[in-house]
């Protein structure tokens, strides 16, 4: 469900799920627990979402949306690998600092063993990440800007298990980081490692 698709109620209610997995994990998001996050009754839930695996999907499917976009922007930018990089990772990282119940759906105990669309939905996530990331490295190391000595596809594996390292610090210290200014300084951090020498 694309951003544009979702109503406002919607939104809302993926939000609210949210906020329920950031407190309570997967075991506390019930409908019943929904209703009352938002004051008002489990029939008004239904009418939006039939099912707690559809609302948490729907969530993952609009961050992905939301990547998409944000990510697109980012790298359609006249710029060099390393500032499309910078500009990928801090698009993010200022994103998720204003809206932290992503990271907790992303990383919440026993959410990929929710469902096979849940699954499916947390790898699409992953596959925007690498369709915008692969064309900046491949990119650098055409340039001679990023190291050869790795392939493209090595590389994203470092970078992107540091990233998802930093947004786990940061879930586990309960959001209580500048996670931007972390993020800047992991982004240069990883540009310094990947920069060929």
């Amino acid at each position: 469900m694309s951003p544009k698709q979702m109503t406002n109620r919607q939104l809302e209610i993926i939000e609210a799920a949210g906020k329920i997995l950031s407190l309570s994990g997967v075991s506390g998001l019930t409908i019943k627990n929904l209703a009352k996050e938002m004051k008002f009754s489990e029939s008004a839930i239904y009418r939006h979402f039939s099912s707690k695996e559809d609302i948490v999907v729907a969530l993952l499917e609009y961050l992905a949306n939301n990547m998409e976009e944000r990510y697109h922007q980012a790298t359609s930018l006249d710029a060099s690998p390393e500032e499309k990089f910078k500009a990928l990772f801090m698009s993010q990282f200022v994103y998720l600092a204003k809206h932290p119940y992503f990271v907790t759906s992303i990383f919440s105990d026993g959410l990929m063993v929710e469902g096979g669309r849940v699954n499916e939905a947390i790898l699409k996530i992953m596959t925007v990440k690498m369709k915008y990331l692969m064309p900046i490295i491949m990119s650098g190391q055409q340039k001679n800007v990023f190291t050869n000595a790795l392939t493209a596809e090595e590389i994203i594996d470092v970078v992107m298990g540091t990233m998802r390292l930093q947004m786990f610090k940061w879930r586990v210290a309960n959001y209580q980081f500048d996670i931007v200014r972390k993020g800047e300084n992991t982004t240069l951090a990883l540009l310094t490692l990947i920069t060929a020498k």
